[in-house]
């Protein structure tokens, strides 16, 4: 995930609108090209939302465009936060549309789920055995799969070194994982920092950073039966949310993607009276060591560690689809599969970007070889690998984006006591079943 489509994600969580009316039409693509390049080559129309899947198909020696020559490429990108707005109307029209797409975590099931995508059903047959399990679930819908994914994002814990040192005695991420190991643990050890630290040392930056974690620790779905569920581990975080605030267990920082966030990263966080905080821990996926961690603060390298944390979730991440009326169904899956799941290319996009990839045969040969400089020589690859396995991609859904931006701002106005819980509560059921038109329990 580049850094481009994260200040860009922001702006989605809360604008995507549902994507409905269009799940029986069998338009085939009309887009006034025939498919064939001046070459007589076939012609791919790919359309994406970053330059990343564009740089996979140009990449010299191992690149899509190097190991298919008889296939010409037109590639589009669109920014982000607009980018489903260019690709609903073009979808449901069949005009004009993409052979193959992006389709980045945000808005990944909303297409999974709208019956205009290629059933993928025999790639994934070929391969099932060698892939990560949960972006495949992310991927599928009502038995068949229809999006697939090159990487994995899970969540960890990052925490800083000499904090842990300070306050723990210890900055191995063996002994700290004990420390914050589950979500009671992790809580009871929130209120043992700030105690010993003299309220200094704060366990996050902003409770809004344990929503994540909590929503991996779920069990169902929002959505059973067409009707809003909201599980107890939503509950709990609602309560934890509270707490924090009351108790000031948290560096009070603004919010995510706040300039206090990124602040808490870098040792510049203060309080309200102007004296420094320390912020121990923040959850971030594979993407966020990269583009988060390192790009805001470079000069914390080295005093940094990782570990699994209190529960296994999942953040982010990109799948690949294809329109289910291109004329070129037999290259367009063949682009997938490869860019998705070939052996030879995930090693040698591993290797030169150090992404995370969902194949098990590339992590097995690879996932030894890293020591990670910022985080003190650390092997994080080997561990993402290993935590990939335990997260849950089944509850996914496409109404979670709307759902879960209501739920931020009830469990917000509650927290901050602007409302009670009762009327946060009752207020969030009525927004989701008034925008939304989901039934409630």
């Amino acid at each position: 995930m580049k850094k481009s489509r994260i200040v860009a994600g922001i702006a989605l969580c809360a604008a995507l609108a549902a994507f409905t009316g269009c799940g029986n039409n069998n338009k085939q693509n009309q887009a006034g090209d025939s498919g064939k390049a001046s070459s007589g080559k076939t012609k791919l129309q790919v359309w994406s939302f970053t330059d990343e899947l564009g740089g996979f198909i140009d990449a010299p020696g191992y690149g899509y465009k190097a190991t298919h020559p008889d296939v010409e490429v037109e590639y589009t990108m669109t920014p982000t936060d607009q980018f489903p707005s260019k690709l609903d109307p073009v979808l449901q029209s069949g005009s004009g549309a993409p052979d193959v797409f992006a389709l980045e975590d945000a808005f990944v099931r909303k297409y999974v789920e709208s019956g205009l995508l290629l059933p993928l059903d025999d790639i994934y047959a070929e391969v099932k055995d060698k892939m990560a399990d949960y972006p495949m679930k992310v991927g599928s819908y009502n038995g068949h799969v229809y999006g697939m994914s090159w990487q994995v994002a899970p969540g960890a814990l990052f925490y800083r070194r000499s904090y842990a040192k300070k306050y723990w005695g210890t900055d191995d991420p063996v002994e700290v994982q004990k420390k914050l190991k589950d979500l009671d643990t992790f809580f009871a050890t929130a209120r043992e920092l700030d105690k010993a630290s003299g309220g200094k040392c704060k366990i996050v930056s902003t409770s809004g950073d344990l929503f994540m974690p909590y929503k991996g620790a779920r069990k169902d779905p929002w959505v059973v039966n067409d009707k809003l569920v909201i599980d107890p581990a939503m509950m709990n975080y609602m309560e934890v949310c509270k707490t924090i605030y009351d108790e000031h267990l948290d560096g009070r920082c603004g919010g995510q993607w706040s300039e206090g966030w990124y602040a808490g990263m870098n040792d510049t966080l203060k309080d309200e009276s102007g004296k420094d905080i320390e912020v121990m821990c923040y959850f971030l996926p594979t993407w966020g060591l990269h583009y988060v961690l390192k790009t805001n603060a470079e000069g914390t390298s080295g005093d940094w560690a990782m570990c699994a944390g209190p529960a296994p979730y999942r953040w982010g991440g990109t799948w690949i689809g294809a329109y289910k009326g291109t004329k070129h169904p037999k290259e367009a899956k063949e682009m997938i599969r490869y860019l998705a799941t070939d052996d030879g290319f995930l090693e040698a996009m591993a290797k030169a970007s150090g992404d995370c990839v969902g194949n098990f045969n590339v992590q097995n040969k690879i996932k030894d070889s890293f020591s990670e400089p910022y985080l003190g020589g650390q092997n994080h690859y080997a561990q993402f690998c290993e935590m990939s396995k335990t997260v849950d991609g089944s509850l996914t859904q496409g109404t979670d984006q709307q759902i879960e931006a209501l739920w931020t701002e009830s469990v917000t106005a509650y927290a901050m006591g602007e409302k009670s819980k009762d009327q946060a509560l009752n207020d969030f059921k009525a927004q989701v079943e008034t925008t939304m038109g989901i039934a409630i329990q």
